[in-house]
């Protein structure tokens, strides 16, 4: 195989002839639980890592490895291993890498589910999580040099789309001997490569853009090969494996994720750019917008700037419940990723696990809506856009804490 192949060539090629049979130009769905072997040998060393093959498929797989190798060319990774779901991937990661009195470090704007890990269930295991500011790196390098044995972080963020510099919180880490792991889910590989700023370990919710087609959980992580080596013993006895059917799908998707992305940047950039003239939108939030906060970082370290952004109305909540229903080019779901376009106020989305008063201390208000742009023409979508805020009743055209303009 050709070495330094541009993202479409390796997106379609990458990590699928060595698994091909009979003639085919698929890599097969292989569904047979255990692996046999006549040689009781060479049963034991491949059950001990001596030589290559499979015994179990809670363990390994033909097609679910075909998925892992993707991935891996994709970041250019040492490792991966994969899971069943994109929670079972952080969840195995965190639990394989901290023992009670360790230290994780990470910032308030992580996915929900991640956050409930760190508010609840890590310190009730007695390992200390302290939680930044996003954005604040300063604050960050001060936790930091404090002691550090897990950096976790998430750039963009879910749902605020906010950014870390990952250079420089990785050189901080490694500072103090921290292991950096980074939830690439949002970027992808095609947008981002956490692995070249420094960090160690690489998160794939791969239901998401990976998949691409909202049919198929999976997640994986790649890296650093004794640690992924560490994570994939964890998760084999524990048992969050990859089923080789999701795999397949999985698989499938990823053949088109350089295409989708592509578009799916175009299509957020230009939403992003409508939503400003909108005059019923409080605040629209997405990292290609000049005034993002995190906009310079993210030209640095991103190639595009995602298919995800996030906008506030002046009507709240309220204003939510009636717009949402008017769109017809969206699913209204908690999803995202997906060549459809999906919509959701992340109370019932991203942050669903979380109480009201959780979610406002994460800076994240009631009536946000995230959108997660498909592959649709985009004058369709900003033509959707449009009619659903014609709709709108005066009364949520403005901030539910002004007087309505009467004249």
């Amino acid at each position: 195989m050709l070495k330094n192949k541009k993202l479409s060539t390796s997106a379609v090629w990458s990590g699928e002839k060595d698994f091909l049979a009979f003639g085919a130009t698929q890599v097969p769905v292989v569904h047979s639980v255990s692996f046999g072997y006549e040689d009781m040998d060479e049963w034991l060393d491949v059950a001990v890592g001596k030589k290559s093959g499979h015994i179990y498929g809670r363990n390994t797989n033909p097609t679910v490895h075909a998925f892992e190798e993707k991935i891996k060319n994709l970041e250019n990774a040492e490792a991966v291993t994969s899971f069943s779901t994109g929670m079972a991937a952080i969840s195995n990661t965190l639990s394989t890498l901290l023992r009670p009195g360790d230290k994780v470090i990470s910032i308030k704007d992580t996915y929900g589910g991640t956050n409930k890990i760190f508010s609840e269930f890590l310190p009730n295991q007695h390992v200390d999580v302290v939680l930044c500011e996003t954005g604040h790196h300063e604050q960050l390098e001060k936790e930091i040099l404090n002691g550090c044995d897990v950096l976790y972080l998430e750039t963009p963020t879910n749902p605020t789309v906010k950014i870390t510099d990952l250079k420089r919180m990785a050189e901080a880490a490694k500072n103090v001997g921290a292991v950096v792991v980074v939830d690439n889910t949002f970027a992808t590989p095609i947008n981002q490569n956490p692995l070249t700023f420094g960090a160690d370990l690489v998160i794939h919710s791969a239901t998401k853009y990976l998949g691409g087609h909202a049919d198929a959980l999976g997640g994986a992580v790649c890296g650093d090969k004794k640690l992924v080596e560490q994570i994939y013993h964890y998760r084999e006895i524990n048992g969050a494996s990859l089923d080789p059917m999701a795999a397949y799908l999985l698989l499938r998707g990823m053949k088109t994720l350089k295409l989708r992305i592509d578009k799916q940047n175009e299509n957020a950039m230009g939403i992003a750019r409508y939503l400003k003239t909108v005059n019923e939108v409080d605040a629209v939030f997405y990292p290609g917008l000049e005034e993002h906060p995190g906009h310079e970082i993210a030209k640095k370290q991103m190639n595009g700037f995602g298919g995800m952004l996030s906008f506030s109305l002046k009507g709240g909540m309220e204003a939510v419940r009636h717009l949402l229903p008017k769109l017809v080019f969206a699913n209204r779901a908690a999803n995202l990723g997906s060549v459809e376009t999906v919509v959701g106020p992340a109370r019932t989305t991203s942050h669903v696990e979380c109480t009201p008063e959780e979610r406002a201390s994460l800076g994240i208000p009631e009536g946000l809506v995230r959108y997660s742009s498909g592959i649709e023409d985009l004058e369709d979508l900003i033509a959707d856009l449009d009619q659903a805020f014609q709709s709108l009743p005066e009364n949520m055209r403005t901030s539910p804490h002004q007087e309505v303009n009467e004249s």
